[in-house]
């Protein structure tokens, strides 16, 4: 028996979405594809996303995967009803999963959204909060700088610190008691990201990763291979060497392949 898993992100901030579901499903094979090429998706159009999306799911079904995981929160937000409703195995998206854990652990009703430009421009965490809880009140930032840092490897640089408080200066004002990270690139940065928040240690707000969520529903989908090798394949659109060396400061050594490759042609 055979179930592989496909994974696709702009970049690396996926990998975040591959540990959890690595965690749960230890015997499957899982091939994650990151567009390092055309990262980031947070400032493309509408249109572009899409495309990117499905050329990048294309790929992952042409080397046999039954459930596609999204684990670009752009693309999630834009471009997941188009391809539900064109591709022929379950395709699982991070934001439903997301929103759902939020409202589940949110007592004040106030939640805080960070994400991409795309992604705050959608509304869709803002529509998939209100759908769980219609009294939720949401305040979003988009932090457009934070996927290149993140990217750059910049994980707790004193740039990436002081952007976060540039960006979240707002967010402390709103009196939120949870804050949902809507990019998976972001929870890189969750310690910058805290302290930006001026958090006391005591749980005062509840950082949401939406990694977890989704890997949670994809394990409730997935048919889990058991005493299975548990192979990884990663594959990316551009630059494999810089993949490998952003990807190891925290995951640490990668166990699996990385191999460059064109998505529209191999």
């Amino acid at each position: 028996m055979d179930f592989p898993i496909g994974i696709f992100d702009s970049g690396i901030g996926g990998l975040t979405v591959y540990s959890a579901i690595r965690r749960r499903l230890p015997g499957n094979r899982i091939l994650y594809l990151g567009d390092t090429a055309r990262v980031p998706y947070g400032t493309k159009s509408t249109q572009t996303i899409i495309k990117y999306s499905i050329e990048n799911t294309a790929f992952l079904l042409r080397r046999g995967v039954r459930l596609v995981v999204v684990a670009c929160n752009t693309s999630s937000a834009v471009s997941l009803p188009s391809l539900q409703s064109q591709v022929p195995v379950p395709v699982v998206g991070v934001i439903r999963p997301g929103a759902a854990s939020a409202v589940s652990r949110s007592r004040s009703r106030r939640i805080g959204v960070l994400g991409t430009e795309a992604t705050i421009r959608s509304q869709a965490y803002l529509r998939a909060l209100k759908e769980l809880d219609p009294n939720v009140r949401v305040f979003m930032q988009a932090c457009p700088l934070f996927v290149p840092l993140v990217e750059e490897g910049w994980l707790d640089h004193d740039v990436t610190r002081r952007v976060a408080s540039i960006y979240l200066g707002g967010m402390r004002t709103h009196d939120i008691d949870t804050l949902v990270l809507g990019c998976t690139h972001y929870p890189l940065i969750k310690g910058a990201i805290a302290d930006a928040l001026e958090l006391d240690g005591g749980g005062r707000v509840d950082v949401i990763d939406s990694a977890d969520a989704a890997a949670d529903q994809v394990a409730d989908m997935a048919t889990a291979v058991d005493g299975g090798a548990g192979l990884s394949e990663f594959f990316v659109t551009d630059s494999a060497a810089r993949f490998r060396r952003v990807a190891e400061l925290f995951l640490g050594k990668l166990r699996g392949t990385v191999t460059e490759v064109d998505v529209v042609h191999d």
